[in-house]
């Protein structure tokens, strides 16, 4: 194993400690707890979102703090369910009265740490809700799940939602206004390599040099076939077929489009795999609204690969999609 890091059970810490230092105007980090918040929470009157997961797949969760999208994120050790107790004293430190929303993947600890926080929550007068994110059409169950995973097309419902929240709007409407974003977003993933969590030491899983995995999981879990490697534009197929063959009408619809990298994936192949995304959907009459998101925003340490994402859009998400924001990950969020 080769990382630059100073000792595999410090890294969080580590890692949290640089981003307060880089981003000391727009987050802080609890002491002890491993929670990000914005430097202006608790933002009275405001739903303050509430997000998080495992580590390893920055900038997801805790570049996506700051105005405009989440105002906190817990941390949980690399790929691991951050605990109730974390969950708590994010919703403690960023409660403005108004109630606290979590945005849940869709991942067995993540689903039961996050209903544990918010009872806790509750039992303090705390009033909570949550949505459980589940674009990945690859799998219905996998390892870590009971139903479709929640994967890259989450940072959706954070963007849409942190910006509904910053204009007003209640619990229970950035409720019923995630479960319309999740309900609408598909996305699949696929893996060209393994990756190696620092405190193992060892790759998740063992691939060949001539081997891609379709319908990979953002923690390694297994997709829906290993086969030899494709060209790109072949595998964007492949990808796009099972999206556009799902659940979701995507026909005659203005459309949010992500090209996510796994970690480990050159933007040059990103861009190669979205001028077919682009290719195939002006094909198919889908309009691209607005800028294509494309490049590192849910990944799997340095696992190359990338996940396609498409939400179908409607009136009240396009100007919360395009609200300006500031966050540590920058642009285009």
């Amino acid at each position: 194993m080769k990382k630059v890091i100073n000792a595999p059970e410090r890294v969080v810490e580590d890692m949290l400690r640089g981003m307060e230092l880089a981003h000391s105007g727009l987050i802080r980090v609890l002491p002890e707890s491993n929670v990000v918040v914005r430097a202006d929470a608790p933002v009275e009157g405001k739903v303050a979102l509430v997000s998080g997961g495992g580590s390893g797949h920055e900038p997801t969760h805790g570049g996506f703090v700051g105005p405009g999208m989440l105002d906190a994120a817990c941390a949980g050790a690399v790929f691991t369910s951050p605990t109730p107790d974390q969950m708590f004293e994010a919703s403690k430190a960023v409660d403005g009265g108004a109630g606290v929303f979590y945005v849940v993947k869709n991942y067995t600890g993540d689903v039961l740490n996050f209903e544990m926080a918010g009872e806790l929550g509750e039992a303090e007068g705390v009033e909570t809700d949550y949505v459980v994110t589940n674009d990945d059409v690859a799998v219905e169950d996998s390892t870590y799940t009971s139903g479709r995973r929640g994967i890259a097309g989450t940072i959706f419902v954070h963007k849409i939602c942190g910006a509904a929240a910053d204009d007003g709007k209640d619990l229970a409407g950035i409720k019923e206004l995630a479960e319309r974003v999740n309900s609408n977003v598909r996305s699949m993933g696929m893996a060209l390599t393994s990756c190696t969590p620092p405190e193992s030491g060892e790759p998740i899983f063992d691939i060949g040099e001539d081997e891609m995995e379709i319908g990979i999981g953002i923690h390694g879990e297994p997709g829906i076939e290993r086969k030899n490697l494709e060209p790109s534009d072949q595998i964007v197929d492949e990808m796009l077929a099972r999206i556009l063959g799902d659940s979701v009408d995507f026909s005659g619809s203005e459309v949010a489009v992500m090209v996510n990298g796994m970690g480990g994936t050159p933007l040059m192949e990103l861009y190669v795999a979205y001028a077919h995304v682009a290719d195939v959907l002006e094909r198919e009459g889908i309009q691209v609204f607005g800028m294509p998101y494309v490049g590192d925003y849910m990944t799997s340490l340095e696992m190359a690969g990338f996940s396609i994402t498409l939400l179908k859009l409607d009136d009240e998400m396009k100007p919360y999609l395009t609200a300006p924001c500031d966050v540590a990950a920058g642009r285009p969020f």
